[in-house]
């Protein structure tokens, strides 16, 4: 029988572009959550060092001045930094997923990395297509990416963002019965009044009906523009117009999508705590389950290729990882014909 227990939504601005100060108020929001006796905490996307919002505000030699900038200050796995993060983790006994611009040689990926509450990485994961201008900044993740953790507190998995609008990898979390779910979103406040799929209304929506679709608690973090952020960037009255100060609309949903917990103003910054109860998903379960008693798959199935994809690999490795996607297509194409003759 489960017990319930409390998670935490962060709504805060990053510190822009200065990775120590961002990864020392990120140990405080941990901290502040441990205190609370918070068994999970999640934050926005690309939280440290921030999210690149010049790539939607001018052209890209007006950007290129945060480029050297952003990629110093992206954090590197294994890096001091990340060691302080861990042991903030295990000090409180607070599972942690962090939004990072993670730099690894040469690239920026989007990840969210996944912290134990005994200090240990769980998993590293990245964001498998950036979306649109994002591509300018980030690469992109792989299959291996799409994956649901058995934890300590339960199975949990996480994306960024408008992953959250590709149908296929939501039902690849749903097929790995997900039962926390961290949707890590940027500030809300972009294009506000012109772009309405880029705003809360849609996006919060999003958040929300993964729950219900996939019958797991969310929980929704979003970061925050600040003033300062908004007066480097906003340099012109163009840009005043493109970006908005705020935009925080952190959400936690349960397994039947409702909402749980009162949430933040838009401009305020802070956690959003509410209590959980695994025990809650098998109710929601019977009603649908989208990867088991509710699907159809002599209909629809997905095919997934949960295979991890580096540009460089040993050659034995991958002569051996020609013959194992062989032999996937070929048991594939296979159980289509059986189908087809059923």
């Amino acid at each position: 029988m489960s017990q319930p227990f409390k998670v935490a939504a962060v709504q805060a601005a990053p510190a822009f572009l200065d990775l120590d100060k961002a990864v020392e108020k990120a140990i405080a929001l941990i901290d502040e959550a441990g205190s609370n006796d918070v068994k999970l905490i999640a934050f926005p996307e690309t939280w440290i060092p921030g999210y690149p919002w010049w790539i939607w505000l001018g052209a890209p030699a007006w950007g290129m001045q945060f480029v050297g900038r952003y990629f110093d200050n992206s954090i590197e796995a294994g890096s001091e930094h990340e060691e302080a993060l861990r042991e903030a983790a295990r000090r409180n006994g607070t599972q942690v997923v962090l939004g990072v611009s993670e730099r690894a040689g040469g690239s920026l990926y989007m990840g969210q990395w996944i912290i134990g509450a005994d200090g240990e990485i769980i998993a590293r994961r990245r964001k498998l297509k950036p979306t649109h201008v994002e591509r300018t900044v980030f690469g992109e993740g792989d299959g291996s990416d799409l994956t649901v953790h058995d934890t300590e507190i339960g199975r949990v998995g996480a994306l960024c963002c408008w992953e959250h609008l590709q149908p296929l990898t939501k039902y690849a979390m749903y097929a790995q019965h997900e039962q926390i779910h961290i949707a890590s979103w940027p500030s809300f406040s972009l294009y506000r009044g012109a772009a309405y799929a880029l705003g809360p209304e849609l996006n919060t929506s999003a958040s929300q009906m993964y729950a219900a679709e996939g019958q797991c608690f969310v929980i929704a973090s979003s970061a925050t523009v600040s003033q300062e952020m908004y007066e480097l960037l906003c340099d012109t009255p163009d840009k005043q117009q493109f970006l908005q100060p705020g935009g925080g609309f952190a959400r936690i949903f349960g397994p039947d999508g409702a909402p749980i917990g009162e949430p933040l103003g838009e401009n305020e910054e802070g956690l959003l705590i509410a209590e959980i109860d695994l025990a809650a998903i098998a109710y929601a379960k019977a009603a649908a389950d989208p990867v088991g008693h509710y699907s159809r798959p002599d209909v629809l199935r997905l095919m997934f290729n949960r295979r991890a994809n580096p540009p460089v690999m040993a050659f034995d490795e991958g002569v051996k990882a020609a013959v194992e996607l062989e032999e996937v297509v070929t048991a594939a194409e296979a159980e289509d014909v059986k189908d087809a003759a059923e």
